[in-house]
């Protein structure tokens, strides 16, 4: 190991939507973290590698921290919340705004907690008009938490974003390569399908139906010529929403299975034959027992 290589964790935490898992694809250069217009759309802890000739950064994208109304909430909060202690460095994500709501006061007072070095990033900067806001930016939450840096970047347009990664190897120990430096994630591909086609249901579907949307994978094969089978089924509170997931002869599961299909086989660099089912779980996000069962609960 190179005496000067520097390794350790990174959680991404912030308020739902913004841009948590748009900038960890972008730093690893690969889509893992499936992302959407609509808020807490990341539900479990996702956790990506970076490597370089300088270290290693393991990324850990948290579900946005919100005000839970249900027990799937309160896990993705917790989730949140829990990562905290793990790491060796924690990257605050804020809109580019000198409003700074309940929900932000919230996290700092989360991260006056702890003492791992936090570095506050501005993201979305490539929406500001008048680039002289940016230090209003700064100057309103300089005020609000002791933080080790401050750094406007725009995820989505891939500006400022190397020279935070060079402020991260700033504040990380010297230690070991964790992963090899092929690895990207330590998500099995099952949960990685199951998240694709979620993505694509949220995108795809209006606003009431997606937060009550589960996927399970039941079943991915491969056949000797290559070709992947993938057997899922979408999971829905409503027997309403599930003949809206399902559309008009069937039109918007084909939708959503056509997009998912594509995104997977990019991914594994395979050919998929993917086939969608759609299942009514009544208040699922309510029952501990329907949570765990789609994958989500805490280790």
């Amino acid at each position: 190991m190179k005496e000067d290589f520097r390794s350790g964790f990174v959680a991404l935490i912030g308020r739902p939507n913004v841009g948590k898992s748009t900038l960890m694809n972008h730093l690893i250069g690969q889509k893992i973290a499936i992302t959407s217009e609509k808020p807490q759309t990341t539900r479990n802890r996702i956790q990506t590698v970076y490597t370089d000739d300088r270290g290693q950064i393991i990324f850990l994208d948290t579900p946005g921290i919100h005000k839970a109304k249900n027990k799937l909430g309160e896990y993705m909060v917790n989730v949140a919340e829990g990562t905290l202690k793990e790491v060796d460095v924690v990257l605050w994500l804020v809109e580019p705004t000198t409003y700074i709501g309940a929900g932000e006061q919230h996290i700092a007072e989360l991260l006056g907690r702890v003492k791992t070095p936090v570095i506050l990033v501005i993201n979305k900067i490539d929406t500001v008009k008048d680039k002289n806001d940016i230090l209003k930016f700064i100057a309103a939450y300089k005020e609000v938490c002791g933080f080790a840096e401050i750094i406007p970047v725009s995820a989505l347009k891939d500006q400022n974003t190397d020279k935070m990664t060079e402020l991260i190897f700033k504040y990380l120990p010297y230690g070991p390569q964790y992963y090899d430096e092929d690895t990207v994630t330590d998500q099995p591909m099952r949960q990685i399908a199951a998240e694709l086609i979620r993505e694509k249901a949220l995108r795809l579907l209006s606003d009431e139906i997606p937060h009550g949307i589960a996927v399970t994978i039941e079943k991915m094969s491969e056949r000797k010529n290559g070709l992947f089978d993938i057997e899922a089924t979408i999971i829905c509170e409503r027997d309403s929403h599930k003949g809206i997931i399902i559309g008009k002869g069937g039109v918007m599961l084909k939708k959503i299975g056509s997009a998912a299909r594509i995104e997977i086989e990019n991914l594994m660099g395979a050919h998929v034959n993917l086939r969608l089912w759609v299942k009514v779980r009544r208040e699922w996000r309510d029952s501990e027992l329907y949570m765990k069962n789609y994958g989500y609960y805490e280790s």
